[in-house]
């Protein structure tokens, strides 16, 4: 496993993690190294605790003679010496592992050895043209983020986004991007303007292919935004087309983790592929990743080597044999990729999905069995219940940190009126179980035809434990063409004045979270786009929403206004070209997009495209 702090959920993330691992700052350090070697020994002064991830991060670095150190605290860990022993060394290069060069040239003065030259990470800057802030290790320095990028055998991927950061005051945004191929290669480098104001950002893989006479591709997509305020995280969705095929994804959470899991095994009429993409300037070493049916604790590694920035189509039932639909897999990765794609192919269809961050740092929470009545039934996981006259819906709890071990829940479900037609209690499940929940079991043939939303939420009546971080995987499949789709995401506590822990989680200030802004993309090339609403309510709230529909053209001029109203615990299904017209769509042109607004309320969403044979579906995104 690499020895990289990359996200704390406390602290955030890391900027040193992506100051070291961006493409420019990792050719710079290979430069850099290859400057040092035959200059002699190497002593490294670490001021700020980073060496351990230098290292990691610079495995090309010429042997070190020793660390040094000025907390006198770190004295303990192996191979650390005081600083106050750097003059004593025979050190021919002191590299200091800092960005912060201001005063260290008059720190070091009295304690470098005769004769040895200093050198900094000043050297491994990305350029100023693509920072955004004085202080090179501000977060808003490093707004960048990877996407799945396929343009190959008749698909294509088309990224969508808005330029949000116009919303906190930025007002010359702009994104650098680079292309890798599958084996790592750089395909193309360029840089996109965006508009002024909170306007469309639209990268499709076809027009990328004609504009640089690229080759087809299956690879990554490294972006970087520059001029940002408010968010340093890169939002967006990502649509897969061609042929029969149709499915989107979302943005891929630009902090490596430890393991993933909501990875469905396959069925035995299908192929399910990992697609595990380098996120790292060095290679991932054969044996450092595996997967693991979830709960087994048997992982089988991937014995190869994934050259830096390649991608790798690993077959899940290549390293799992046997093992099929329920049943759930585990990725080790060992913090060598952000939150990988996987694809489900049944004969001429195919999908794209995620799967989630399973978290190292949480233990089970007490607190949870004993929550206060005034936050109702506190946690819960809203997924969309699709018209059951044309579509079966399937839910599958998925667990997701390390130590969770059961799974106490119950599943709630809801009429579009938020009316509550039915419970069904899952028990206490084990982390190794394989049920997939089939919602024709549960309901009457001719219930919920126009659809609903289920909710997944604690229930200790057989006993178990929760830490909150309750997630679960959301399959659909058309009954007549077999198109499916499918999502996941984790649970909150939505709307109550009260509070527990972060929640009601808020995007901006401190909780409750008690509003919404999420973005609906616009439909293309004959596909309409839609949203399912829902309005989850831990406790009792607002009998209605207040939500506003709010049309953008592609420079992020609004154009449109509608209104909704959700009725609380229920749901709505919005489609813009229903909403606004054909004169209005035609408006708003490629680049388009509807903000959902609402100021009383957190609703949460799941977008997709369709057509008359096909359909997507996953969680959208705020901002």
């Amino acid at each position: 496993m690499l020895d990289i702090r990359t996200f704390d959920n406390r602290q955030g993330g890391n900027v040193l993690y992506k100051a070291l691992a961006h493409p420019l700052a990792a050719e710079a350090a290979s430069r850099l190294t290859r400057q040092l070697v035959g200059k002699g020994k190497v002593a490294v002064f670490d001021p700020e605790g980073i060496a351990r991830t230098l290292f990691v991060m610079l495995p090309e670095l010429p042997p070190v003679e020793a660390l040094y150190v000025q907390d006198t605290e770190r004295l303990q860990e192996p191979d650390v010496r005081p600083v106050t022993d750097l003059p004593r060394s025979d050190a021919k290069i002191v590299l200091a592992a800092t960005f912060d060069t201001m005063r260290l040239a008059d720190r070091l003065d009295s304690l470098m050895p005769e004769g040895a030259e200093l050198v900094t990470l000043a050297d491994i800057r990305i350029p100023e043209a693509l920072q955004t802030a004085p202080r090179y290790l501000d977060r808003l320095n490093f707004a960048t983020n990877f996407a799945f990028f396929r343009e190959q055998n008749g698909l294509s991927t088309r990224l969508v986004t808005a330029n949000y950061w116009a919303g906190y005051g930025a007002n010359s945004v702009r994104l650098w991007l680079r292309l890798f191929a599958q084996d790592g290669s750089v395909l193309a480098t360029w840089e996109q303007k965006v508009p002024a104001g909170p306007g469309g950002i639209v990268i499709d893989s076809r027009e990328v292919r004609a504009r640089f006479d690229l080759p087809e591709f299956t690879g990554q997509l490294f972006i970087h935004a520059i001029g940002v305020a408010g968010h340093d995280v890169v939002k967006y969705a990502v649509d897969t087309y061609g042929g029969d095929s149709l499915s989107c994804t979302h943005d891929a959470n630009a902090w490596p983790s430890e393991r993933y899991a909501g990875l469905p095994a396959p069925r035995e009429d299908e192929r399910v592929i990992l697609w595990v993409q380098n996120s790292h300037a060095v290679p991932i070493p054969a044996g450092a990743i595996a997967l693991d049916r979830m709960g087994a604790e048997k992982p089988v590694v991937l014995d190869k080597v994934i050259p830096p920035f390649a991608t790798e189509a690993l077959d899940v039932a290549a390293l799992l044999p046997g093992i099929y639909w329920p049943a759930q897999v585990e990725i080790l990765a060992g913090r060598h990729v952000v939150r990988p794609r996987y694809e489900v192919s049944r004969g001429a269809l195919t999908r794209i999905a995620h799967p989630n961050v399973e978290r190292a740092d949480l233990r089970p929470d007490p607190g949870i069995r004993t929550l206060s009545p005034l936050l109702g039934r506190g946690y819960l996981l809203p997924f969309p219940i699709l018209p059951r006259r044309y579509f079966r819906s399937i839910a599958q709890p998925t667990p997701m940190a390390h130590e969770q071990n059961s799974l106490p829940l119950r599943l709630d479900l809801f009429a579009p009126d938020g009316r509550k037609v039915a419970e069904h209690f899952l028990g206490n499940l084990p982390r190794q179980h394989d049920l997939a929940l089939d919602l024709d079991t549960l309901l009457p043939e001719d219930a919920l035809p126009e659809g609903g939303h289920g909710e997944l939420v604690y229930d200790f009546r057989d006993g178990g434990d929760a830490d909150g971080w309750l997630h679960g995987l959301f399959r659909y499949e058309h009954r007549v063409s077999g198109h499916a789709a499918e999502t996941s995401f984790g649970a909150h506590i939505y709307n109550t004045a009260m509070t527990y822990r972060g929640e009601p989680q808020s995007y901006s200030g401190p909780p409750p979270g008690l509003s919404t802004r999420l973005f609906l993309k616009l439909g293309a090339d004959g596909l309409e786009s839609f949203a399912h609403l829902i309005y989850p309510a831990s406790a009792s709230w607002r009998a209605l929403s207040c939500t506003s529909l709010l049309l953008h053209d592609a420079e992020g001029k609004m154009i449109a206004e509608e209104s909704l109203a959700i009725p609380c615990s229920g749901s709505h299904v919005v489609r813009p070209h229903r909403v606004f017209g054909p004169a209005l769509m035609d408006a708003a042109g490629r680049g388009g997009y509807v903000l959902i607004r609402d100021r009383t309320c957190r609703l949460f969403g799941y977008h997709g495209l369709e057509r008359a044979d096909a359909f997507s579906l996953d969680h959208m995104f705020g901002f």
